[in-house]
């Protein structure tokens, strides 16, 4: 099998139209040097600019459109199928959730340009739901400004990306171990930190069935809601006597919470995240009887336990649609 770079110059519109869409639909592969690489071609003749742009914008529109509509059926549990591999997936969704609520269309437009960030915008356009007609818009306009922008560049500057190519293709087997180094470093790090958070984890939380026999026996938890305001927007209900709270909120604790109460917090993440790392948060402040719900407010409601409305500790601001 070929390099990228022998398949592009082999296979031109194909591989550019078959990387976009695997990159755009979430799979873990760069897609910049790909795109500066047609543009390359490009200015060198061999490849026509336009045709190569849309080839890449009609790509990322199958996949945006693809990743819609799993949004639209399975809600925005289909977000963990895309982190499922992911070394820290539950950061990763929070963080969609919250800058989706902050640029709503726009965030279409801006994930385009962030590695693995695509797929999760268009799924949760799916999931709130944004009309399609208006998605597509938005998602047609982003994909021709990351597929053009790219490749232009890559057209007006093919002489220095050859010359690149060009040495790193002298460097050749020691380049590439040293890359591979790199990443298995990193990799190693990354396992190591999440595997200490999830055992810190797995001592701390609390399942529904213990959180619903306190409530019965007279016990007093408080009850905080850690879920973003698009969670709170597609389900405003939570646990009995639950209040919703930002994050942000909890920096400083002892203004909002007795030292000696005991606390639960739940969230919508995979693995518990946001309430493991406010649990954590409280443990450093002095906090000793602090604990995640096993499973979130899904775990709760897979137990079969009721909801109500959600009292609101400040009121999470939800940009129009």
């Amino acid at each position: 099998m070929g390099s990228a770079p022998d398949l592009l110059t082999q296979y031109g519109l194909a591989v550019v139209f078959a990387w976009a869409f695997a990159v755009q639909a979430g799979a873990p592969a760069p897609a910049v040097p790909m795109l500066l690489g047609a543009g390359a071609l490009s200015g060198a003749g061999r490849i026509d600019l336009a045709l190569a742009i849309a080839a890449a914008m009609a790509a990322t529109l199958a996949a945006d459109v693809l990743w819609y509509w799993l949004g639209r059926f399975h809600g925005t549990r289909v977000l963990e199928l895309l982190c499922r591999f992911s070394l820290d997936p539950d950061s990763l969704i929070r963080r969609a959730k919250e800058r989706f609520v902050a640029h709503r269309l726009r965030y279409l437009v801006l994930a385009k340009f962030l590695p693995g960030v695509n797929p999760l915008a268009a799924g949760l356009a799916g999931a709130v739901p944004i009309r399609l007609e208006r998605f597509v818009l938005y998602a047609a306009a982003g994909a021709l400004l990351w597929a053009g922008a790219w490749m232009t560049l890559g057209y007006l500057c093919a002489g220095v990306i050859v010359r690149i190519a060009t040495g790193a293709g002298r460097l050749g087997t020691p380049l590439v171990l040293v890359i591979a180094a790199a990443l298995v470093v990193h990799l190693a790090y990354k396992f190591a930190r999440r595997q200490r958070f999830l055992r810190h984890l797995r001592q701390a939380r609390i399942t529904p069935i213990e959180l619903k026999r306190r409530l019965e026996a007279g016990d007093q938890p408080v009850i905080f809601d850690l879920r973003t305001t698009l969670d709170i927007e597609t389900i405003p209900y939570g646990i009995p006597g639950a209040r919703w709270i930002s994050l942000e909120a909890l920096d400083k604790p002892h203004q909002l919470i007795h030292k000696n109460s005991e606390v639960v917090f739940y969230c919508a993440e995979p693995k518990e995240a946001s309430s493991a790392r406010r649990a954590l948060l409280l443990a450093r402040h002095g906090y000793t009887n602090v604990h995640p719900l096993k499973g979130g407010l899904d775990g709760w409601r897979q137990a079969g336990f009721v909801l109500e409305p959600l009292q609101v500790e400040s009121q999470p601001e939800v940009t129009p649609r």
